[in-house]
């Protein structure tokens, strides 16, 4: 099933807390396998995939109509910076991502938007991946 993924995606989608019925929100998704992925094993779930390339998210879709179809996933074209739930959007319950740089350290005004804004896309209890442990590290969404 995950063989559209590289060994270190996989190793990060085997690393997060998923659970079934979840909403999980991805941010920087290029062509969406690990979305494809995380969609797989939430069962009634639903994931969002965001990137701020409209190639990357051209992609994603073409390659995932599948799992757009079946309702488990969504894609939009923005940046973490700017991401905002649409109007009646439930938050998510979990958020990951992988080589963002709005999370990397290396901007951080951006760093602190991105934040902000992906605090406010999930639930109280939503918590914040990124890789960058073994393999991944949760990170604290508070200023």
């Amino acid at each position: 099933m995950a063989a559209d993924l590289s060994p270190r995606l996989l190793a990060i989608v085997n690393a997060l807390p998923l659970r079934e019925g979840m909403r999980v929100l991805e941010i920087g998704c290029g062509p969406g396998a690990a979305a494809r992925e995380v969609a797989r094993r939430i069962g009634n779930g639903h994931v969002l995939a965001i990137d701020r390339s409209a190639k990357a998210i051209a992609q994603a879709r073409t390659l995932s109509q599948a799992e757009i179809t079946s309702g488990k996933l969504s894609f939009r074209q923005v940046a973490a910076e700017e991401l905002e739930l649409a109007p009646g959007e439930p938050p998510y319950d979990l958020a990951f991502a992988v080589r963002v740089g709005a999370l990397d350290g290396r901007h951080p005004e951006a760093e602190r938007q991105a934040k902000r804004r992906i605090a406010a896309a999930l639930t109280s209890s939503g918590r914040l991946f990124i890789d960058g442990g073994d393999p991944l590290r949760q990170i604290a969404l508070e200023d």
